[in-house]
């Protein structure tokens, strides 16, 4: 495979590009992991979502 003379310029660019995605990715995925553990502690202390609320019989537009 020939790259010719900017062969640095593109395999730092593609490395670049990888290193980028590969962050996102962990970034995205810890930010789960925290989300999911708010919303655990938030059910423990006993809030609900508001769709849960609903189906509890409460069907009036007026939050709680």
């Amino acid at each position: 495979m020939n790259l010719g003379p900017y062969a640095n310029f593109i395999l730092s660019a593609y490395g670049a590009a990888a290193l980028i995605v590969i962050a996102m990715v962990a970034w995205v995925a810890i930010d789960h992991r925290r989300q999911a553990r708010a919303l655990a502690e938030l059910e423990a202390r006993g809030v609900t979502r508001r769709a849960e609320q609903r189906q509890g019989g409460t069907t009036s537009g007026a939050a709680s």
